[in-house]
């Protein structure tokens, strides 16, 4: 723990909250409403919480110690919003199982290394391309921001181009800080109704049904590797980290198989929130950059063990704060996934396609973004490079 607290920085833990506070106030909720679809009691539904929490800060916490690298997990985000739309006429023993299952097919995509050599196929230009994808929308919807909360989100751009010029490695908290006074100054922070009790597990016994497998296992598995684990090792390359792919994914599944009873129904690779703590903001030194992820997963147990207070503590931020602080924090991420797609002639016009198609926020049956544009993509590369004659020596 010697070499944690030797390369542990303000900047670093400041990265891992923000990473934490995006991840949880972009998609708590739905998670809330996957619990509710199965008929949640409000016990049930904490449970989630904790065991979301403690599986994701158990393995954002192991794996970037082990590999010194910012290995960050997160719940699945499109894994949620399925069950909640998919989650109607099973019982939560069913949904239970289902988890488990789902859990089993990640360990064995892990450990049987067969998404890894999907993964190591796929081009720099179309890795780099599309997590520039995933993370367009958040840069986006920060400054689409700027229209109804100008008053707020004004100052917090202001502050970060001033910190992007004269303190680099301060600049996000710089924005946080800020746009916290601000919305302080404006009333809208508001903390007196959170409840600080700790959360509780609930086991339940799980039920194996074949309708439940095919309609709630396969899905999930299906959205969590090509939504969320499959960005989420995109991140890792784009950002120059060679983190192994298989023990990982392995990792993950193994942690949603003991949490599953519990309510932990997929924890994978985080992409949007990782970039937070893979960029310069997190720390100068590339190396040291994995105690951002270190802390957000201190973060991610807290929120975990305080359950019933996450919905209250999230709702004290205004959401154009949130909203700001994450597209700004991933300006640079974005430009540099961009620059690295560009960089190869031969691949640029499917890099962009990857980009595009990623960012568009497209859905087919039931799949997210991420997966179709690295298909558009690959279609492309291979349909520009079909039987093109090889250059002379």
């Amino acid at each position: 723990m010697r070499h944690l607290a030797r390369d542990l920085s303000i900047s670093a833990v400041v990265a891992g909250f923000v990473a934490v506070l995006v991840g949880f106030t972009s998609s708590v909720v739905i998670v809330f409403q996957a619990a509710a679809a199965f008929g949640a009691t409000p016990a049930q539904a904490i449970s989630w919480m904790w065991a979301l929490g403690l599986g994701m800060a158990v393995t954002s916490i192991g794996l970037s110690l082990r590999y010194r690298q910012p290995v960050l997990t997160a719940w699945s985000t499109p894994g949620a919003a399925l069950l909640a739309t998919s989650g109607g006429g099973f019982t939560m023993a069913e949904a239970t199982g289902a988890f488990i299952a789902c859990a089993v097919l990640i360990t064995v995509a892990g450990a049987s290394g067969g998404f890894e050599r999907v993964m190591n196929r796929i081009p720099q230009a179309l890795a780099a391309a599309l997590l520039a994808g995933v993370l367009a929308r958040f840069a986006i919807d920060a400054f689409l921001q700027l229209g109804p909360e100008f008053g707020l989100v004004a100052p917090m751009f202001a502050a970060y181009l001033l910190g992007r010029r004269w303190w680099p490695r301060y600049a996000v908290p710089g924005v946080l800080a800020l746009g916290a006074l601000v919305a302080a100054g404006q009333g809208r922070l508001q903390l007196g109704g959170v409840d600080w009790a700790w959360a509780a597990p609930v086991f339940t016994m799980p039920s194996f049904t074949g309708p439940a497998f095919v309609s709630l296992a396969l899905p999930l598995f299906i959205v969590t590797m090509a939504s969320q684990n499959l960005p989420g090792v995109a991140a890792q390359r784009a950002a120059g980290y060679d983190t192994p792919i298989s023990p990982v994914i392995t990792a993950t599944g193994v942690t949603t198989l003991l949490l599953a009873p519990f309510g932990g129904y997929a924890i994978n690779l985080a992409a949007i929130t990782a970039a937070i703590c893979m960029g310069r903001e997190a720390h100068d030194d590339p190396q040291r950059r994995y105690t951002a992820a270190v802390m957000a997963g201190v973060f991610y147990g807290v929120l975990g063990l305080l359950g019933g207070a996450v919905v209250g503590l999230i709702a004290a931020f205004p959401k154009a704060l949130v909203l700001a602080v994450a597209g700004f924090a991933l300006l640079g991420t974005i430009g540099g996934g961009l620059a690295v797609a560009m960089k190869d002639d031969g691949a640029r016009e499917a890099a962009l396609i990857t980009f595009l198609v990623t960012a568009s926020g497209l859905v087919l049956w039931g799949v997210g973004s991420a997966f179709w544009g690295v298909v558009a993509g690959a279609l492309a590369l291979a349909v520009q490079h079909w039987r093109k004659p090889a250059a002379p020596a």
